[in-house]
């Protein structure tokens, strides 16, 4: 489970990206504040670089204005062919592969945290890529040692397609950040301010691992993403039910089989059809009736991870 296999190099290119949904509002006003003044993303061994990842999407307070930029950053749309006709975001992944990439080389920035908000009760949730494990397990321990009465979970999905497509594959590694419940569009005060503080103890984490300090093997539960569940819907397509209020705001919390998932706008309860316990993530996120997406389903998993190794003696010295 190392994304850093055999030795391990200093994260000397780092950037923050915010607005990559243009109505997820903590990460919209947090870059533009550091766009600003970016005095708080600097430590001794690196700067931290702040991106307005969409800023068509946020000069509209809209998701997106053609298609979602976080499914887009795949090499086939970054190495096609421009055209006049080409969409907003695919034209905006290529921008934001010449300034963090280019993708796949070793030309890219070495990390890029991505900040999110949803409007699911996920709390602090750090999705990544199942192939980039070691680092981000052991960012995500760091987390939970630094805020002990704050629940941080590790989500890790593998890509379904052959592809990867976020914002953060551009980067050598890297990390998504959700934070929620927060309503598309709007700003809450207590959800900014606790995402401006995890990216300080993200930043300082990269920080303490550029100094070579010690982290040891330690064991965690992560939460892996089996398949996403649908609403119940009529044959022309439209909604028959919506989430059940016993699923409701329950993110990360054990599905059992026989227990409700849906309410049938006719009143009865869809139950759950599984053979196994699951737990249910982004639950009636609003972003997902588009792709149909009720919640996702995940499996809890214990795992144990291994002491990041040192510093290679080359790579010890900023350049």
């Amino acid at each position: 489970m190392s994304s850093l296999p055999g030795s391990r190099e200093p994260l000397l290119r780092v950037a923050v990206t915010g607005g990559t949904h243009g109505n997820e509002m903590c990460g919209v006003y947090l870059a533009r504040n550091w766009l600003q003044d970016p005095g708080e993303l600097r430590r001794p061994s690196f700067s931290a670089m702040p991106v307005l990842a969409n800023p068509a999407a946020t000069a509209v307070c809209r998701r997106y204005i053609d298609r979602d930029l976080n499914r887009t950053l795949t090499l086939t749309f970054l190495g096609s062919k421009a055209t006049p006709d080409d969409l907003y975001e695919v034209k905006r992944a290529r921008e934001l592969n010449q300034l963090l990439g280019p993708k796949g080389t070793g030309q890219a920035f070495d990390f890029i945290l991505d900040l999110h908000n949803t409007t699911a009760n996920t709390g602090v949730c750090l999705i990544s890529e199942a192939s980039q494990s070691s680092f981000n397990l052991h960012l995500c321990h760091y987390l939970q040692l630094q805020n002990p009465g704050l629940p941080c979970r590790l989500l890790q999905f593998e890509p379904h397609e052959a592809e990867t497509y976020s914002v953060d594959s551009v980067s050598k590694n890297g990390i998504s950040l959700e934070l929620g419940p927060q309503p598309q569009g709007v700003l809450r005060a207590d959800l900014f301010s606790l995402m401006r503080a995890l990216v300080a103890a993200i930043l300082d984490f990269i920080e303490l691992f550029n100094q070579d300090k010690d982290f040891p093997a330690f064991e965690m539960d992560i939460y892996k993403i089996l398949g996403k569940v649908d609403f119940p819907r009529t044959t022309d397509g439209d909604l028959a039910g919506t989430v059940h209020p016993q699923l409701q705001d329950h993110d990360f919390e054990p599905l059992r089989p026989g227990e409700p998932i849906f309410k049938l706008f006719n009143g009865e309860d869809v139950l759950y059809e599984g053979d196994s316990t699951v737990y249910p993530v982004f639950v009636n996120e609003a972003a997902y009736y588009e792709k149909h997406v009720a919640f996702l389903k995940s499996e809890k998993i214990h795992v144990s991870v291994p002491a990041l190794p040192g510093l290679t003696p080359s790579s010890t010295q900023t350049p």
